[in-house]
């Protein structure tokens, strides 16, 4: 498949929302809704030191398996932005720039990464067809997340203790989410289909 000007383009089927190819009003609005979004996934929040377990990895992620890499790391970083100018869409309403310096920075860092993976795998159909290999895009973005996340931690308290405090505690709630993730890629993608049947 190939563009207007003749370069070859990755079919946009396997991301149920398809927006790759939708007008710029509608990208714009999706970015929008996408942020409220991660927000919203932000605020459910259970209390944890030094960094708070919530949804944001399952919003992430979605939002990359559900926009593709481009718009989905677009969406992430417009959140991001949010945040930095003191909108309050981070974990337990959090907002500023000294969380993109403190304890979270490295899991900050890594979200627009983690988006842009899975989208991209996403884009290439690894999130359709087989649940099994769906799940392990899902926990790939996860894993990418805690892994840069524990690396910035470990420089403030020690390599032991961030994969003590930043990993091990959240890796159940990780395979969780991406199963949560999963499930939502494959409705969406079901419901799309059905919609341009009828």
């Amino acid at each position: 498949m190939r563009n207007v000007s003749g370069a070859a383009v990755l079919p946009d089927t396997f991301v149920p929302l398809r927006l790759s190819d939708r007008t710029f009003a509608l990208k714009a609005l999706a970015v929008l809704f996408g942020t409220l979004f991660l927000a919203s996934a932000s605020w459910i929040e259970v209390p944890m030191v030094p960094v708070p377990m919530n949804m944001q990895t399952f919003a992430v992620t979605l939002v990359g398996a559900l926009y593709g890499w481009r718009l989905g790391a677009i969406t992430v970083l417009a959140w991001l932005g949010e945040a930095m100018i003191g909108l309050p869409v981070l974990s337990g309403g959090a907002a500023g720039p000294a969380h993109f310096a403190g304890p979270t920075a490295g899991y900050l860092a890594a979200f627009p990464i983690a988006a842009m993976l899975v989208g991209f795998l996403a884009e290439r159909g690894w999130t359709v067809g087989n649940v099994v290999r769906s799940f392990a895009v899902m926990l790939l973005g996860n894993a990418l997340i805690l892994a840069l996340g524990a690396s910035w931690l470990a420089v403030l308290i020690g390599g032991e203790q961030a994969v003590a405090l930043g990993v091990m505690p959240f890796l159940i709630g990780a395979a969780l989410k991406s199963g949560l993730t999963v499930g939502v890629v494959e409705a969406s993608r079901r419901l799309g289909r059905t919609s341009s049947e009828q």
